[in-house]
């Protein structure tokens, strides 16, 4: 059994997770890591303590939306001069910076409060599996949703097998 101090110390250490991101839906993924972020996986979670956990994840670059939305999406931002409005759709953002979709998904589920800039500083995003914290991961973490297969991904075998939802009996 476990002595008070050492569940203390474990309740309250900054724990290392580590996400691939591939296949992995941005709202969704994003949402998972507000939640890890904000330390409200823990038992002694409070809105206005920092109790979040780092949080590192990698194949950003292999992400994806729901729908139309690479295109459909707009992203926008004012520079300041007269009639200087300026938007870029997700898929220019995302070819530009692999990791700039997914930051900015992760920042606007973040409470607007002055701890946001904190929580975010524990957001570590790569683009590929290359990164410089591989000592430092506890666990990795699942996506929270399954990664779906494509069709490229599946032998020819694979889909010559597969069952025939409509057999042809009549004609």
């Amino acid at each position: 059994m476990a002595s008070r101090l050492s569940q203390s110390i474990a309740t309250h250490t900054r724990v290392w997770y580590g996400i691939d991101a591939r296949g992995q839906i941005v709202g969704r993924l994003a949402a998972t890591l507000s939640l890890l972020l904000q330390g409200k996986t823990k038992p002694i979670y409070h809105p206005a303590a920092d109790t979040g956990d780092h949080v590192v994840v990698t194949n950003t670059r292999h992400v994806t939306f729901t729908g139309n939305k690479w295109d459909q999406k707009l992203y926008r931002h004012h520079t300041g001069y007269p009639g200087a409005l300026r938007e870029i759709q997700a898929k220019q953002l995302h070819d530009k910076d692999p990791t700039k979709v997914l930051w900015k998904a992760v920042y606007g589920m973040l409470p607007k409060n002055n701890l946001r800039k904190k929580r975010m500083r524990r957001l570590h995003i790569f683009p590929d599996m290359e990164h410089p914290y591989q000592a430092n991961i506890y666990c990795a973490i699942p996506g929270p949703c399954p990664v779906v297969k494509k069709l490229q991904d599946y032998s020819a075998e694979e889909v010559q097998n597969y069952p025939q939802i409509v057999k042809e009996t009549h004609l």
